[in-house]
C-alpha cells in the first residue's frame, strides 16, 4: 500500500526511541546497510522470520534453563552449561541462549512420510517438528540415577540397511539402558516406536519421561493426562504416547514445583497435570528386577489416519533402486548408505535440507539434493520434486523461494537439464514455458554491459547464499546464471532452434561480462584467484566462486583462476583439513570442503582424498553432518544437525571418484583410493546414471600388481562415450566405449 510511504513513520520511530532513551533504530539500520552493496532487496523476509523464531526460543531458554539447572536437560545443555566441560560457553552478555556446541540430531522416518522425528546424541526422541520429547532413565532403589544426557559412557549407532533405526546404549555403575527408535507402519498409520531395554545390578525402575524440551531448548507442554489403564498419556489434548504395559508408578509436575525428576521417589502419585507456564513434566515408572533385562515399548502415532501413499517394505524397495557401492573401507561404505537414506527420507514430495531447523524449501539446496537423487538412481523421487517447481515461479519468470537469491533460476534450469540428460528423457512440453520465462528472467535481470564499473553485466547485488556475506554482486549467482542459460540452450536444441540460439548467445555475453569483471579483480589483487564479488578481497566467501568448476563445469579443470582460488582457501581457510567458514557459520563445513575436493579431483590432485578423509572423520556416529561443526567439540554449531546437502555432497563425491563426466568423455575410477586395492577386495559401483547412460564398474587386484577394471553399460545411444580410465597410481588409458569391456591396468613406476 503506497500511501504508507507518505506517513512520517521514520520520525515517529525516532521520536519514540529518543523519548525512552534508546538508540535511533533508523540511523542504526542505515549504518548497517552501508556495509553491503546497494540492493533492491534487504535480508530475505523468510530468513528474518526464521531468525526471530529461533532467537525467541533462545530468549525463553535464557529465562528458564540457567535458573533451573537441577532439571534434567538435553545433552547440549548439560554440556554447554557445565563450566568443567570443553563445550562451556559463558552467558554474561548473551540475550539468547541457543545450542552452539552440539547441534547434532538424526532423523528417523519412513519413505514418503512428511513427519521426521529426530533423535539427539543421547537418545532423546522428538516425535514431531519442534515438539516436546521423550527420554528414558534408570532409577535404582539406592544410588545415582542413570541419566543419558549426563552420562559419560554412551554410544549410538544407526541401522542403514533395511528399516532405519537408531540405538543408543548408556552404561553407568552396573546399569545398562538401551533405547531403540524407529518409524513403522501400523494399519497404514505411521508411528514412531521406542523400545527401552534396561538391566541393573539393583532393583529399581525403568523411567519413561515426558520432557518440555528438544535439541533447541524449551518446547512447551501445558497439559498431560494418564488414562485409567495407566498405559497412555494424552499430551495437550492432541498427541498420544502409548506404553506396552501399565506403569507401576506415575508422577506429574508443573514448573513451580520443579522437574518431575526430583519427585520420582515421592509417595504421592499424579495422573494429570496443568501448567500455565507450559513446563509440564511427567514420568511413567516400570519395576525392574535385579540383574535381569526389562523391556518396555512406546508408540506415538504420527498421524490420526492411515496414509495411503505409504507402502509396506518401502525402505528395502527404495534402497534396492539405488546405485550400489561395495568397498573395503567400512566407514566410507557406512556413510554412503547413510547418505542414501537421508536423501530418501527428506524427499517426501518437496526436498528438504534438514528434518528440523531446515525443514523448508530453497531452490539452491533442492538443486544439489535432486542432483544427488538422480545420480543415486532415485529418478522418480527427483521427478516428483521437480514437479513442485513451477508453482513457485512468478509471472515474470523468477523461481522464488526467497527474495534476493539470484542464483535460483540458473540452478533450476541446470537441474532440469541434468534430469533430462541423466535419464535420457525429453522434458514434456509443459516445461517449455517455465523454462523460457526462467531463462529470459536471467537475461533481463542482468545489469547493463555499458556500466563503467567492475560489476557491469553481472546480476544485481543480492543476498545469495547467506554464508557468503552481506548483499553484494556475487560471482556465485553469475556462474549459475551462465550455467542456467547454457542448460536452457541445450534443452531447446531440438525443440526450438531460435530459442537455443538466443540462450546460447546470452550465455556467451554473460560469460564475457564475468571474465571482464574477474580481470578487474586479477589486476586489483595481483593474482588470478576469484573473490566472492568484484569488490571483495580474497576471503572465505571465495568458496562460492568455485561454482565455476563444480558443479557447473564452466571451465577446464586446470583453469588458473579456479586453482588459485583453491590454493588460497586451502592456505587461509582450512582447519583440521576442513573448510572453516568464518562468516556466519563459524564452523567446519563438510559440504563446502567437498566442493574443494571436487575441484582437486577434476584436476587429478591427490589432496582430494585428504579432504574426503577429513569429512568422513567429522561425521557423527549416525553418519550425519550438521551444517557447521565446532572445531573444538566436534559437535554442530550452526544450522540443522542433520544436513541433507552435506549427505548429498558425500554421495556425489563418492560417485565422482568412480564415474565422472567431462565434456564428451567419461572418467572412470579417477578417485578410487589405492589403499582399497589388494588381493582380497573386489570393488563395485553402479549402476551409475550419467549423461551418456548408466554404467557399473568393478575393480579387482591381481597378483602381478595389476588391477582389472570391468564395466557394463546401458548407453542412451548406440555409440557410447570415450572412456578415460584414470585409476590413481596406475597407467591411464583412453578407449572407445562399448557396452561392456575389461582392461588390465599396470602400476605406474612412481605413484601419486
Amino acid at each position: 500500500m503506497t500511501w504508507l510511504k507518505w506517513l512520517p513513520w521514520r520520525y515517529v520511530v525516532r521520536y519514540v526511541a529518543h523519548k525512552h532513551g534508546f538508540i535511533d533504530p533508523v540511523a542504526l539500520l542505515a549504518k548497517l546497510h552501508n556495509f553491503a552493496q546497494p540492493s533492491e532487496v534487504g535480508e530475505p523476509i523468510e530468513l528474518l522470520r526464521a531468525g526471530v523464531v529461533f532467537h525467541a526460543r533462545g530468549l525463553i531458554n535464557s529465562r528458564v534453563i540457567q535458573h533451573n539447572l537441577d532439571w534434567v536437560w538435553p545433552y547440549w545443555i548439560e554440556r554447554q552449561f557445565d563450566p568443567n566441560d570443553q563445550s562451556f560457553i559463558p552467558r554474561a552478555f548473551s540475550i539468547t541462549h541457543i545450542n552452539l556446541t552440539h547441534r547434532n540430531w538424526t532423523a528417523i522416518g519412513y519413505p514418503d512420510c512428511p513427519e521426521l522425528p529426530i533423535v539427539d546424541p543421547r537418545g532423546l526422541l522428538t516425535p514431531f517438528l519442534d515438539s516436546w520429547s521423550l527420554d528414558s532413565w534408570i532409577m535404582p532403589e539406592h544410588g545415582e540415577y542413570l541419566l543419558p544426557s549426563r552420562a559419560d559412557d554412551s554410544q549410538q549407532q544407526i541401522t542403514v540397511a533395511g528399516d532405519v533405526s537408531i540405538t543408543t546404549t548408556t552404561h553407568q555403575q552396573g546399569m545398562i539402558l538401551q533405547n531403540k527408535a524407529w518409524v513403522a507402519l501400523e494399519d497404514g498409520v505411521p508411528v514412531v516406536k521406542m523400545r527401552l531395554k534396561a538391566k541393573a545390578d539393583k532393583a529399581g525402575y525403568l523411567v519413561l519421561a515426558l520432557r518440555p524440551q528438544n535439541p533447541e531448548g524449551v518446547s512447551f507442554i501445558h497439559k498431560v493426562a494418564l488414562n485409567e489403564q495407566h498405559n497412555q498419556w494424552l499430551v495437550d489434548d492432541k498427541k498420544r504416547v502409548q506404553f506396552s504395559r501399565p506403569a507401576d508408578r506415575y508422577h506429574v509436575s508443573a514448573y513451580k514445583k520443579g522437574d518431575v525428576y526430583i519427585h520420582l521417589a515421592d509417595a504421592q502419585q499424579q495422573t494429570e497435570g496443568l501448567c500455565d507456564v507450559g513446563m509440564v513434566t511427567a514420568a511413567a515408572l516400570f519395576k525392574m528386577p535385579e540383574n535381569d533385562w526389562h523391556e518396555i515399548a512406546v508408540t506415538v502415532p504420527l498421524n490420526s489416519a492411515a496414509q495411503p501413499q505409504l507402502q509396506s517394505g518401502a525402505w528395502q524397495a527404495e534402497q534396492q533402486k539405488c546405485c550400489q557401492l561395495q568397498c573395503p573401507d567400512q566407514h566410507y561404505q557406512f556413510l554412503y548408505g547413510a547418505a542414501i537414506n537421508s536423501l530418501i527420507l527428506h524427499s517426501p514430495e518437496d526436498v528438504y535440507p534438514g528434518p528440523y531447523t531446515y525443514k523448508r524449501f530453497w531452490f539452491r539446496d533442492a538443486a544439489f539434493i535432486i542432483h544427488a537423487l538422480l545420480c543415486a538412481g532415485l529418478t522418480e523421487r527427483a521427478a516428483r520434486a521437480l514437479q513442485q517447481f513451477p508453482a513457485r515461479q512468478t509471472l515474470l519468470g523468477y523461481f522464488r523461494s526467497q527474495e534476493g537469491e539470484w542464483d535460483a533460476n540458473g540452478e533450476v534450469l541446470w537441474i532440469l537439464q541434468r534430469y533430462a540428460e541423466l535419464t535420457g528423457r525429453e522434458l514434456s512440453s509443459d516445461w517449455h514455458s517455465p523454462l523460457k520465462k526462467g531463462a529470459r528472467w536471467i537475461i533481463n535481470k542482468r545489469l547493463s554491459d555499458k556500466l563503467d564499473t567492475p560489476h557491469a553485466g553481472l546480476l544485481p547485488a543480492g543476498f545469495s547464499a547467506e554464508h557468503l556475506g552481506p548483499n553484494d554482486y556475487y560471482y556465485w549467482d553469475d556462474f549459475w546464471g551462465v550455467a542456467g542459460l547454457q542448460a536452457a540452450a541445450r534443452i531447446f536444441e531440438k525443440v526450438d532452434p531460435k530459442l537455443q540460439q538466443e540462450f546460447t548467445d546470452a550465455a556467451a555475453e554473460f560469460s564475457g561480462a564475468i571474465d571482464n569483471s574477474l580481470q578487474h579483480c586479477a589486476n586489483r589483487l595481483n593474482r588470478p584467484g576469484m573473490p566472492a564479488s568484484p569488490y571483495r578481497r580474497l576471503d572465505a566467501g571465495a568458496i562460492g566462486s568455485l561454482a565455476l568448476g563444480y558443479p557447473a563445469q564452466l571451465c577446464r579443470p586446470d583453469d588458473p583462476r579456479l586453482l588459485d582460488t583453491v590454493e588460497f582457501l586451502l592456505k587461509r581457510c582450512f582447519v583440521q583439513d576442513a573448510f572453516y567458514q568464518d562468516m556466519i557459520h563459524s564452523g567446519l563445513n563438510a559440504y563446502l570442503t567437498l566442493h574443494v575436493a571436487q575441484i582437486l579431483l577434476r584436476n587429478n590432485d591427490p589432496r582430494y582424498l585428504v579432504l574426503m578423509d577429513s569429512v568422513a572423520g567429522l561425521a557423527s556416529p549416525t553418519g550425519q553432518w550438521p551444517e557447521a561443526i565446532h572445531p573444538g567439540t566436534g559437535g554442530g554449531c550452526m544450522g540443522d544437525g542433520h544436513h541433507v546437502w552435506a549427505a548429498a555432497e558425500w554421495l556425489l563425491m563418492v560417485r565422482n571418484c568412480f564415474v565422472r563426466e567431462e565434456e564428451n568423455h567419461l572418467v572412470l575410477a579417477g578417485g578410487v583410493p589405492d589403499r582399497w586395492l589388494n588381493n582380497e577386495n573386489v570393488i563395485r559401483f553402479g549402476p551409475a546414471p550419467t549423461r551418456f547412460g548408466s554404467i557399473s564398474i568393478t575393480l579387482s587386484h591381481q597378483q602381478d600388481d595389476q588391477v582389472v577394471l570391468h564395466w557394463l553399460a546401458d548407453w542412451h545411444t548406440a555409440e557410447g562415450p570415450q572412456l578415460e580410465i584414470c585409476l590413481p597410481g596406475y597407467q591411464a588409458l583412453s578407449i572407445a566405449a562399448e557396452t561392456s569391456g575389461k582392461v588390465n591396468l599396470k602400476k605406474r613406476s612412481t605413484s601419486r
